[in-house]
């Protein structure tokens, strides 16, 4: 049984953990299919946003118990068990890393608890909404680990570093009404309900832009997340160069002129090397 399910209508895609009886808990399937699901909505080019959501209660309680049964994980006796659970950990790294790699914005739309490598997930998101009563915690320093799947690498880019250290020392919850004002929700939403609609809406506002132009944006922001201002602009301006597209420009400014939608035309489908082997 797959630990989520993944609907498109146009080009709007929706994934959602489904295995609400363990709190959507991410499991040996969530993190074998995962990274292939998304470059398999990539590599179509048609898709221009995803929202992830979890069902049930709470968005997602962490990883599931049966990772850590993984002899590659638990082990570290030996220099080639070492290794092992070096390899290992990169490769769950990975799997969230490609919710940065793909070419659409994903939106993360948080209920309940978000916690452990629910929120290494939801910190590598582009968009960020929730429902009152949700809350983010860095569960790992809880259960004597240190987290090391994304969260104390990506969160203090968009939370102030003395909460991330309050965080990831204390093992407390950050509830979604003070993540939205420190800018790590882009909004809260009175219920679950309320919430789906928000990150539809916000989601179909995407697909209604430019396809290469969101891609590029989306890439401009992570390249300048992790390089310099002058690194920074001198990549958007190869970038730009590279995806500079008349036909979208005028097909965006007749629209507005006219008050009616653009239309754009897809992106390119990747080739798929390298995809035999997932």
């Amino acid at each position: 049984m797959s630990a989520f399910e993944i609907t498109r209508d146009g080009a709007v895609a929706q994934l959602k953990l489904s295995r609400p009886e363990a709190s959507n808990a991410l499991d040996l399937s969530f993190w074998r299919d995962f990274g292939p699901a998304l470059r398999a909505l990539d590599a179509t080019g048609e898709v221009r946003a995803l929202v992830i959501s979890g069902e049930g209660r709470n968005f997602c309680a962490g990883m599931d118990i049966s990772v850590f049964s993984c002899g590659a994980i638990m082990k570290t006796d030996t220099a080639a068990e070492r290794q092992a659970f070096h390899q290992a950990a990169r490769e769950l790294q990975d799997t969230l890393t490609m919710i940065e790699r793909v070419r659409f914005p994903v939106i993360a739309a948080v209920q309940g608890a978000c916690v452990g490598a629910g929120l290494d997930l939801v910190a590598a998101c582009d968009l960020r909404l929730a429902a009152v009563g949700a809350y983010f915690r860095i569960e790992e320093i809880n259960i004597g680990m240190m987290a090391d799947v994304g969260s104390l690498q990506r969160l203090p880019y968009v939370l102030p570093e003395a909460v991330v250290r309050e965080l990831a020392y204390l093992g407390t919850s950050l509830s979604a009404e003070r993540a939205e004002r420190l800018g790590f929700v882009n909004a809260v939403l009175p219920d679950s309900g309320a919430l789906a609609a928000a990150a539809l809406e916000m989601a179909l506002a995407i697909a209604a832009k430019a396809p290469l132009a969101i891609s590029g944006s989306k890439a401009a922001v992570t390249y300048a997340r992790d390089h310099t201002v002058a690194e920074g602009l001198e990549w958007a301006a190869v970038m730009q160069g590279s995806i500079w597209n008349t036909a979208d420009i005028l097909a965006a400014i007749q629209a507005r002129m006219m008050r009616t939608s653009a239309e754009f035309a897809p992106l390119a489908p990747l080739a798929g090397f390298g995809t035999a082997a997932d």
